[in-house]
């Protein structure tokens, strides 16, 4: 594992603004953007005001902290938080700034946590869970997250083969939820499905063929819903596993819908009857 040139495991001031996109941390952390990189160096990047509130609320460690003169007049109470809180802070300038980033626009402020971060253990006993299958886009990944943590999901599974959890794109696209989703990698899907049933929770697999809609399953009882990649969808050894299969109807010739709307669909189905069956 690489040592990323400069990290120092005590809080340090701010030193002088690095102006060098050629500067040796600078270079190190611009690595990052690739999978590879996160590896090896254990980190991962965070982008952008609003994710770094959500780390300081839900107490990331954070690694280092970068943000340009702009941002922290802009931000002088987030600034100092930060501050407290980081393990190294510097000042860069705005070309700098924007050679760390992986968005067009960069706000300001970009920061390294560990690659690792905990995340919430999924509840147990479980109501209502997800387990994705091969997921590819980081985009979808990370609206799935926003949605399922906003729907009260209670555990989220996701395999080995899917897109990182840390790539960037998906902690951006989660809007912060990314912190507090109770979101795990598993290495077997299959018998994690199988634990689950042998505990009563049924299996809900989403299959274009399936002849139940969405609004017609029972979600008051504990369910885990499994869905599969945008264009193959689940693996035959999977969707064999499921009790029921269900599909959201098409009209007007569609043939498809994006998987992170086909989920946020299903979510509020269960999340509408689950209330429901609060107030009865």
């Amino acid at each position: 594992m690489k040592n990323p040139i400069g990290y120092s495991l005590d809080r340090s001031p701010v030193t002088a603004m690095i102006s060098s996109v050629q500067n040796p941390l600078i270079k190190q952390i611009r690595k990052l953007h690739r999978t590879r990189e996160r590896q090896e160096q254990n980190l991962s990047l965070i982008e952008g005001t609003h994710l770094l509130e959500t780390a300081l609320a839900v107490n990331c460690s954070l690694e280092t902290v970068f943000y340009t003169e702009k941002w922290r007049q802009r931000q002088g109470e987030l600034a100092q938080k930060l501050q407290n809180q980081a393990k190294r802070v510097e000042i860069v300038s705005p070309e700098v700034l924007a050679s760390l980033a992986t968005t067009v626009n960069p706000d300001g402020v970009i920061a390294t946590i560990s690659r690792h971060h905990l995340h919430p253990t999924p509840q147990n006993p479980l109501q209502l869970g997800l387990v994705l299958e091969r997921l590819q886009d980081p985009g979808n990944l990370g609206t799935i997250i926003r949605t399922a943590v906003a729907t009260e999901v209670q555990g989220i599974w996701l395999s080995l083969d899917s897109v990182e959890i840390d790539n960037p794109k998906v902690i951006r696209s989660s809007a912060g939820e990314w912190f507090r989703s109770p979101l795990v990698v598993e290495s077997d899907l299959s018998a994690l499905v199988k634990k689950y049933q042998a505990e009563g929770v049924k299996a809900i697999a989403t299959l274009p063929t399936a002849t139940k809609n969405h609004w017609e399953i029972d979600f008051t009882r504990p369910t885990l819903i499994l869905l599969g990649n945008e264009g193959a969808g689940l693996s035959p050894q999977l969707a064999t596993l499921a009790d029921e299969t269900v599909k959201i109807p098409l009209f007007g010739g569609v043939e498809s819908l994006n998987v992170a709307i086909a989920t946020a669909v299903i979510l509020y189905e269960a999340r509408r009857q689950l209330s429901y069956s609060r107030v009865d």
